[in-house]
């Protein structure tokens, strides 16, 4: 156990002055984040402060990936993580098509996918693997919006997966959580910096390349469990993005009308980030617990949780938009 906190502590440091420094690179550059009617903050605040996460997860990926017990998954993982972290840096930097954007983040599923399909020797696998990494990905950098909220869930559900996790994998879902703990004093309650595209889409990744690790080693019955630490960004983000489309408006472009966009304007980041942060821990207990459980135990617990997180989230919508 001491080891663990020694991983933790080293890592969570490194985060910390990596992100210091990204957040002195930001001002000297001029990246910043400009407040518009699209964004949910009032003051220029430097972008691109992810790179420390995404510095620190690499690292220890790349140890890690030397170990006895790696496989042929991180060979689709670390460059895929690189292929996301490096166009979303450049797009921090220029902005970039949001075609080009997914176009190069499809690359790198492709890559993760290709890495399950050479672990398991089956498709099922591989089609999960480019799923999730596209979904988690988009979905991450969609919910990026308010502070706190991205690094706060990441970390939430990093640990959540490090319980269900082994070997190189477990200590890389350390790895995620340390790098987001030594972000988060820049991030919240008031926001220094911002995680950036490179980020919010490396998040998304490494939460996506934890998934799939986890779904290749656990029994059928787990299966389920492993969509509870992404409930609440799930949710937001996928009915505020049906909703968008039953509209007819462009949703691939920045609005403001997700839930947790709702609530910052009526309450302030710090208290949603903090209601999503409880719902969060709420579902990680629930992971914890759920780990050896049968798998219609896990599904209904999982169909349960994600019933009330959208009652919640039609309540909460009609009620904060008024």
């Amino acid at each position: 156990m001491p080891h663990v906190f020694v991983w933790l502590g080293l890592l969570t440091a490194a985060a910390a002055v990596a992100t210091w420094r990204a957040r002195h690179y930001a001002l000297r550059g001029n990246l910043l984040d400009q407040p518009g009617e699209r964004r949910s903050h009032s003051v220029a605040t430097p972008r691109g402060g992810g790179i420390a996460i995404v510095a620190v997860v690499l690292a220890a990926g790349a140890f890690l990936a030397l170990g006895p017990s790696a496989g042929a998954l991180w060979l689709g993982f670390l460059p895929g993580f690189l292929i996301v972290a490096g166009i979303g840096w450049w797009d921090d930097h220029r902005p970039l098509s949001p075609w080009l954007r997914l176009g190069v983040q499809a690359i790198a599923a492709l890559a993760l996918g290709a890495g399950a399909w050479g672990e398991s020797g089956q498709v099922g696998p591989a089609v999960l693997a480019f799923g999730i990494a596209m979904v988690l990905v988009n979905v991450w950098n969609f919910m990026d919006g308010i502070n706190g909220l991205a690094a706060s869930q990441a970390a939430l559900a990093a640990l959540a997966f490090s319980t269900l996790l082994t070997d190189g994998w477990h200590w890389l879902a350390l790895a995620v959580l340390a790098g987001c703990l030594g972000f988060l004093p820049f991030n919240f309650p008031k926001a220094r910096i911002f995680l950036g595209d490179v980020g919010s889409g490396a998040l998304g990744f490494a939460l996506a390349g934890l998934v799939v690790a986890a779904a290749l080693a656990s029994p059928p019955g787990r299966l389920p469990v492993l969509l509870l630490p992404l409930t609440a960004f799930l949710v937001d983000a996928g009915f505020t993005l049906l909703e968008r489309m039953l509209r007819g408006e462009p949703w691939w472009t920045p609005h403001v009308s997700h839930l947790y966009q709702m609530g910052a304007r009526r309450f302030g980041h710090t208290p949603v980030t903090v209601i999503y942060a409880a719902f969060g821990g709420v579902t990680l207990l629930l992971t914890c617990a759920l780990s050896q459980a049968t798998l219609g135990v896990a599904l209904a617990v999982t169909i349960a949780a994600y019933g009330v997180c959208g009652a919640l989230w039609f309540s909460l919508r009609r009620g904060w938009r008024g």
